[in-house]
């Protein structure tokens, strides 16, 4: 009975160990499926970035050939005194007295080529110019703009808000485009001596007011007879001292 017992413990002993190795194959064989699987999607995603950067156009940085605006007002080879302000970069001499003419010193901006007296290529050099601000110059020395919509003729004077910018050849210190307000002056074409002469002449059936466009006030003469010639006799000294002017508020010619 003990010798049977000990078969059947050797047996089942056996088969359990025979379990165990096919269950370890079996996990083994598993897991190196399910590695192959994950690494593959990996490999084939390296493989997609090596080509991609592999394949990657080369682009090559393109120089800047651009031109700078100022050089087309920089004369090539010209005396550096007399470059235009635009074509040079000074320093600010802060000894300079108002009104009296002070030294610079300057130098060419990029680009620009000039020479001094003996001919000879230079970069920096001085200039004399009259220490001054921009906006202090004399009005011949800048441009501004002229406004066509306020009153010429007005009491008091009407101004308006201008953009002055100083002319090429003018140097002075500051800003070269200031704001100036400005009184009021410009012309619509309309000449004094023309409407002086209708006044006079036609004044009577409102020449002079149709010409210097007051419609209303031409058709008031010309259905009056000229106010019984008193309006026509007024017109004449107002257009005369110039207080009657165009109705577009412009000044004569």
């Amino acid at each position: 009975m003990a010798a049977r017992w000990w078969r059947r413990a050797l047996r089942g002993l056996c088969g359990a160990a025979l379990f165990l190795s096919q269950l370890s194959v079996l996990s083994g064989r598993v897991g190196s499926l399910v590695t192959t699987k994950l690494s593959q999607p990996q490999s084939t995603l390296a493989k997609s970035l090596t080509s991609t950067s592999t394949n990657a156009p080369y682009f090559k940085a393109v120089e800047s050939t651009e031109i700078p605006p100022y050089l087309t007002n920089c004369p090539s080879n010209g005396l550096c005194s007399r470059l235009p302000p635009d074509c040079m970069t000074c320093n600010t001499n802060y000894s300079c007295v108002y009104g009296k003419t002070a030294t610079f010193d300057c130098k060419v901006k990029p680009h620009v080529h000039c020479v001094d007296e003996n001919n000879q290529e230079q970069e920096n050099f001085t200039i004399n110019m009259t220490c001054q601000f921009c906006w202090q110059l004399a009005t011949s020395d800048y441009v501004c703009t002229n406004s066509t919509n306020c009153m010429t003729v007005s009491c008091p004077r009407q101004r308006y808000n201008a953009t002055c910018t100083v002319r090429d050849h003018i140097h002075c210190l500051g800003n070269r485009v200031f704001p100036k307000m400005l009184y009021c002056n410009w012309t619509g074409g309309y000449k004094w001596s023309t409407a002086l002469a209708l006044s006079i002449t036609l004044g009577g059936f409102g020449a002079d007011r149709f010409y210097l466009g007051q419609w209303r006030e031409g058709l008031g003469k010309l259905f009056s007879f000229g106010g019984l010639g008193i309006w026509t006799l007024i017109d004449v000294l107002l257009i005369g001292v110039g207080y009657v002017g165009p109705a577009d508020g412009s000044l004569y010619i």
